[in-house]
């Protein structure tokens, strides 16, 4: 399929996305395998190949050691074991912020290669002008704004912001410059609660909350968060619906001790002659 096949093809999927700020809560979590997009498709409304894919599946500190080839390589996992959801890939730190040009250059290289619905970028007023020559150029762009993880070195330096008068002016420009630029969608990260409605409420765009305000279209978390799985960092906005971990830990703990004793493999896991 072409690239262009491909996006006029995505485009009525982007429009339904849209379309559900007037309708219900949106539905939203990340995934970077297979066979976890594939169980999580039925339940969700968009799946975002994160840059955290770093931190949880590479073990990195942050999310700047992402590079293109990693999230075309997890997007394009993705988008083959999804059929439901609009699955969203984000441009990893440094493939978008020089120019315009290179923006576009990059997120139609990811676009191609993944065939995904859109990509997201990091950054409001100042990154609106490469939004809007993405979008010109036939993809969907996905916003964010607040906490720009791509622009801290470690977790330990994440912020709340929306503090003060001065920050969220700041906010509700970079969400307005967006809207502008031609975002379908914005994810507000780490803002204060009261801000994060405000915001919402002012967005002619669905707003997706991590750490914002129940008031947000929709809400997405790190589904290793959520489901026990990644416990290096568990910020506060993380509520675990699940410990897999605990469960993963009993399982291969079984496993040793049978394998030790000779219980496994039993006749039954065994091919035999007769």
């Amino acid at each position: 399929m072409s690239e262009q096949s491909s996006q006029a093809n995505n485009a009525p999927k982007i429009m339904a996305f849209s379309a559900l700020k007037e309708q219900r809560k949106i539905v939203c979590l990340t995934a970077y395998t297979a066979s976890m997009a594939s169980r999580l498709d039925a339940h969700c409304d968009l799946l975002l190949v994160g840059d955290s894919v770093a931190m949880v599946v590479y073990g990195e500190d942050t999310t700047n050691t992402a590079t293109i080839e990693m999230m075309i390589r997890h997007g394009k996992a993705v988008k083959k074991a999804t059929s439901k959801a609009v699955i969203v890939v984000d441009m990893p730190a440094g493939t978008y912020e020089d120019s315009s040009n290179w923006a576009v250059d990059n997120a139609h290289q990811i676009a191609s290669h993944t065939q995904a619905d859109a990509v997201k970028l990091e950054g409001g007023e100042a990154l609106a002008p490469h939004v809007a020559a993405i979008v010109q150029s036939g993809i969907p762009v996905m916003g964010h704004i607040g906490l720009l993880p791509q622009q801290v070195s470690s977790p330990d330096e994440f912020r709340v912001t929306g503090r003060d008068s001065l920050e969220e002016e700041q906010l509700l420009r970079d969400l307005k410059a967006l809207e502008a630029a031609g975002c379908f969608a914005i994810v507000i990260e780490c803002v204060v609660e009261e801000v994060a409605r405000r915001l919402a409420e002012a967005a002619t765009v669905p707003v997706i909350g991590i750490g914002a305000s129940p008031a947000c279209h929709g809400q997405i978390l790190v589904t290793d968060d959520l489901i026990g799985m990644y416990d290096k960092f568990t910020p506060k906005f993380v509520r675990k619906y699940s410990t897999l971990s605990d469960s993963i830990d009993s399982a291969v703990a079984s496993y040793r001790e049978d394998v030790l004793k000779g219980d496994f493999p039993s006749d039954k896991e065994c091919f035999m002659k007769r």
